[in-house]
């Protein structure tokens, strides 16, 4: 019967499983059974260079922990020699290293996987492998965005190649629109000439008046 020191070890690594586990995007387990030192380094290498953990695992503790985040369908791969590789940061990084390596070394095989807390299939695995990893994702993703300006800047540079100064260079800027004519300001009203007429009249009317005065004077 184990101590009781064994046993509170073996909860512990359980615990620590169990949050690998639930913190892990995806993750392989994978039969190692065959792989000589050198192999095994290499291929942990491999992992730590892409920020993968992998370690061998007890398959009953690993069957406890798998059970308690709900990833009991693994429970049919935990039997003989079993290693782990998770990932918190990277979904591909498990699948598509091992699948690479095992690609020149048949000793290795993939044995079940898991994506977002969801165990998967042996050829959604393949299929999961096969796909970009994250750094080509974002080396074209920012390739695409850098496009335009690249194109610009070699076509400036040919036509400063071909003697045109940056100065002469014209980019059209977009044509605004043409303003609304302004609307002519209303003329002062000017009084019509039929109304000056009865000014003209009254002088008029004034002078005869003024003719009468005179001849009653010289009278």
């Amino acid at each position: 019967m184990p101590s009781a020191k064994v046993l509170e070890q073996k909860k512990v690594t359980v615990a620590e499983l169990i949050e690998k586990l639930k913190s892990a995007q995806a993750g392989v387990l994978v039969d190692y059974r065959g792989l000589t030192v050198g192999e095994d380094t290499e291929l942990r290498r491999k992992f730590r260079e892409a920020g993968v953990e992998y370690t061998v695992v007890k398959n009953t503790l690993t069957r406890f922990a798998a059970k308690e985040v709900g990833l009991d369908e693994l429970d049919g791969a935990l039997h003989g020699p079993t290693s782990l590789a998770i990932s918190d940061s990277d979904p591909v990084a498990p699948a598509k290293i091992i699948a690479d390596f095992a690609k020149g070394n048949d000793k290795v095989e993939i044995k079940a996987g898991f994506l977002d807390g969801k165990v998967i299939s042996l050829d959604e695995i393949k299929t999961l492998a096969n796909t970009p990893s994250r750094e080509v994702l974002i080396a074209k993703i920012m390739g695409s965005l850098n496009a335009p300006v690249s194109k610009l800047v070699r076509t400036l540079q040919a036509l400063i190649d071909n003697g045109v100064e940056p100065a002469d260079i014209k980019i059209d800027a977009p044509t605004a629109e043409a303003a609304p004519a302004a609307e002519a300001a209303p003329a002062e009203e000017v009084a019509p000439a039929a109304e000056e007429a009865p000014v003209v009249e009254e002088a008029a009317a004034e002078a005869p008046a003024a003719e009468e005065a005179a001849e009653t004077t010289e009278e």
